[in-house]
């Protein structure tokens, strides 16, 4: 049986269960880039960057 690769929060880096309501968007400026954040991430409003270009976000 193989382990199933969960993805992990842009902004904490933690792995995010299918239990947790994180959510998986694209960048919000350049649209390339998609990433997770983990629902604690968001009620916290931690910032994020996109690797390809730079946008940081809350």
């Amino acid at each position: 049986m193989s382990e199933l690769e969960l993805p992990l929060c842009i902004s904490c880096r933690s792995p995010i269960t299918p239990k947790e309501k994180g959510v998986e968007m694209f960048c919000p400026n350049c649209g390339e880039t998609k990433f997770w954040r983990c629902n604690k991430c968001r009620e916290l409003v931690n910032n994020y960057k996109c690797v390809k270009c730079g946008f940081v976000g809350p």
